[in-house]
């Protein structure tokens, strides 16, 4: 692991460090490593379920700026920098394009101005989307996203490790209302699967050991698309959006435990 800033805890979990784990990244903690092997040994399709995620990301991005010209992206929750990240996916289709990545963990805004420092259309912040309003007026994000023209609210994964009682549909609502007509949503979440016992057993030991991490029903999930056009295949499990590939098997869970999609601001 790079150097940790000396105001960073190592004993508390994060999300961004325990997703790291999954997608075997060296950027956590023992206590993020702790969470992860309990997670896995509940469900030990989540190293996969974080690659669909992440290739899900992929797809969607470059299609936004390569087929509809989205050159503003703004990835929240984004994690620990890692392979094929939001900016060098766009910046394949436009170089120009500008990319904010925000987060919550500090250790996010560390390792990723490192990376970022020679990246003009890109930077990083830390913030935290349960407060919406804050994070709209940040000078930084503001520095390189302009609010009167469309973009792409990445909501991947995040959503998750909100509660139901700190809003999360509002906090949707409230980035809808503040974007223009023509921008666009990606979001994804952990889901209930009703024959699949251990996505209730999963949410239990997230909660308890990691503190956040709500498995949500596919009609939850469609509760954060209320006022946008979804665009096809609709809300569906992770690899099934608009595959590179054929998908061989779909009832796996590893295939189905995430549900996503992208809508778009009328």
């Amino acid at each position: 692991m790079a150097e940790v800033p000396p105001d960073i805890p190592t004993d508390v979990p994060t999300a961004a460090r325990v997703y790291d784990v999954m997608l075997n990244g060296k950027d956590n903690f023992a206590v993020d490593r702790t969470v992860a092997e309990a997670s896995l040994a509940i469900m030990p399709e989540l190293r996969d379920i974080a690659l669909h995620n992440r290739a899900m990301l992929h797809r969607v991005v470059r299609y936004l700026a390569a087929d509809e010209g989205i050159t503003q992206f703004l990835d929240l929750g984004s994690g620990l920098p890692t392979a094929r990240n939001t900016h060098e996916v766009v910046h394949e289709v436009d170089p120009s394009a500008r990319v904010v990545y925000v987060d919550v963990d500090p250790i996010v805004l560390a390792h990723g101005r490192a990376i970022l420092a020679d990246n003009p259309n890109t930077t990083v912040v830390t913030a935290d989307i349960r407060d919406p309003r804050a994070l709209l007026e940040h000078p930084e994000i503001r520095d390189l996203i302009d609010f009167s023209r469309p973009l792409c609210v990445m909501l991947c994964g995040i959503l998750h490790h909100l509660a139901d009682d700190e809003g999360p549909g509002k906090i949707v609502e409230t980035l809808r209302e503040a974007v223009p007509s023509g921008s666009y949503f990606f979001i994804t979440n952990f889901t209930r699967l009703g024959d699949a016992p251990e996505s209730v057993a999963l949410e239990k030991q997230l909660l308890e050991q990691l503190g956040t991490g709500r498995v949500r029903t596919p009609a939850e999930l469609a509760a954060f698309f209320d006022g946008l056009e979804i665009l096809s295949p609709g809300l569906v499990p992770l690899p099934l959006w608009r595959p590179d590939e054929p998908v061989v098997d779909a009832s796996t869970v590893d295939v189905r435990f995430m549900t996503g999609g992208v809508g778009r601001k009328p």
